[in-house]
C-alpha cells in the first residue's frame, strides 16, 4: 500500500496566520489614523498660508491696499487675467460638499473660511478694484476639523498679521484671536 503525500495547510495553521495578521492590523491602524490627521492638519496650515499670500497679493495688486472680504473674492480673477489669487481647491463655487461655515469650503477633512476681520471697514469700492469686488481693512481666516479626533485635532486661524494660530481642542477660534492663543513656530 502506498501513502499519499498530503499538501496544504491545516486549519490550525491558517487560524494562526489570521490571528497574526489581525494583531499586526490592530497595531498599524491607529498609527495610520494619526498619520492621516497629521496630513489633514498640515493641509489646513498650508491653506491658511496660501490665503495669507493671496490676501497680500490682492492687497498690493488689486485691492488698493485693502484685503479681499472672502474666498469668492480671492477666487475671482481680474478681467485681464485667467488666474485667481487662490487655487481652485479653495474656490467656494467649486465646492462639492456642504459646509457648516457659510461661504467656506471643505478641504482635506477641514472646513476653510475667510471673512472680514473684527472692526473691518471698506477701503476700496468694488468699482475701484481690479475684479469689481471691493476691499476691506482686515480679514480673518480659519479652519476647523470636520470631525474632531477623526479628521483633525486642532483648529487654526490667521488674520492680517499673517501669523497662524491654533488651539488643541479643534473648536473654532474667534475673531479677534484671543490673547494667549498659541502661534505656530
Amino acid at each position: 500500500m502506498k501513502m499519499r503525500s498530503a499538501k496544504g495547510f491545516t486549519l490550525i495553521e491558517l487560524l494562526i496566520v489570521v490571528a497574526i495578521i489581525g494583531i499586526i492590523a490592530a497595531i498599524a491602524v491607529p498609527g495610520l489614523l494619526r498619520a492621516r490627521m497629521s496630513g489633514n492638519e498640515a493641509s489646513a496650515i498650508g491653506s491658511l498660508r496660501a490665503i495669507n499670500s493671496a490676501e497680500s497679493t490682492y492687497s498690493s495688486s488689486c485691492g488698493g491696499n485693502g484685503y479681499a472680504p472672502d474666498l469668492t473674492a480671492l477666487s475671482t480673477p481680474p478681467p485681464a487675467s485667467n488666474n485667481a489669487f487662490i487655487s481652485p481647491d479653495l474656490d467656494p463655487a467649486q465646492a462639492s460638499a456642504a459646509v457648516t461655515l457659510a461661504g467656506g469650503v471643505n478641504k482635506s477633512g477641514y472646513e476653510v473660511l475667510v471673512q472680514a476681520g473684527a472692526g473691518s471697514v471698506a477701503v476700496t469700492t468694488a468699482a475701484n478694484t481690479c475684479n469689481n469686488i471691493g476691499s476691506i481693512s482686515s480679514y480673518f481666516a480659519l479652519t476647523i476639523p470636520q470631525t474632531v479626533g477623526s479628521t483633525g485635532q486642532r483648529g487654526f486661524a490667521t488674520d492680517a498679521r499673517g501669523t497662524v494660530f491654533f488651539n488643541t481642542t479643534g473648536v473654532q477660534i474667534v475673531d479677534p484671536i484671543p490673547v494667549g492663543t498659541l502661534a505656530l513656530q
